[in-house]
C-alpha cells in the first residue's frame, strides 16, 4: 500500500493514478486500466458530458461502473492523473481519461473487471444511441437499483 517495489517487474508509470484510487475508494481492491475502442471514442467526442459520460441506458451500466467522470487528458505518467482521481473524494468508481481510455477500481480482479466491461459495452450503447433519442432510465427506476446516491445530484 505504500508503493514500495516487495518483487517482479517494476510497476506501470501509472502508478499514481492507480493508487489514487486505493486511497480513495474504500474497499477497492483491484484497478483495471484499458485503451477501449468505444470508451476512447467517447472520451474525445465534444457532445460527452463530462460529469455523466455515459446515460443510465441500462440498469447494469448504471449498477457496476456506476456514473463516470470525463477526466481532462494528461500525458501518460503525470502524477496529475492520480490528482485528479483524488479530487472526486471517492465518489466515483470509474473515470475516463480524455483520449485516452477508462479507469476503474473494484473490490477484487473480478468485480473491477466485470464493472470495465460492462462500461465498454454501455459506451458502445451510447455511440449506437447518439442522435436517437433513447428512452433513458428515470430518477424513479434508478431509486430502485442498489447504492446509487451518486446518481441523484444531476439531471438528465
Amino acid at each position: 500500500m505504500s508503493g514500495q517495489l516487495v518483487s517482479g517487474d517494476a510497476p506501470t508509470k501509472e502508478m499514481p493514478l492507480q493508487s489514487a484510487f486505493y486511497e480513495t475508494r474504500h474497499g477497492a481492491g483491484a484497478v483495471v486500466h484499458l485503451h477501449s475502442c468505444h470508451s476512447v471514442v467517447l472520451s474525445v467526442l465534444p457532445e460527452t458530458d463530462p460529469d455523466i459520460v455515459i446515460p443510465p441506458i441500462t440498469a447494469y451500466s448504471v449498477m457496476k461502473p456506476g456514473r463516470i467522470k470525463l477526466l481532462p487528458y494528461f500525458m501518460p505518467g503525470d502524477p496529475a492523473m492520480g490528482d485528479a482521481v483524488r479530487g472526486l473524494l471517492g465518489k466515483r468508481s470509474a473515470v475516463l481519461l480524455a483520449n485516452h481510455g477508462p479507469v476503474v477500481c473494484g473490490k477484487d480482479l473480478d468485480a473491477a473487471v466485470y464493472a470495465m466491461e460492462e462500461l465498454e459495452e454501455a459506451a458502445k450503447l451510447t455511440l449506437l444511441c447518439r442522435g436517437l433519442s433513447p428512452t433513458l432510465l428515470t430518477r424513479r427506476q434508478l431509486g430502485l437499483l442498489p447504492d446509487l446516491a451518486t446518481w441523484f445530484d444531476v439531471s438528465w
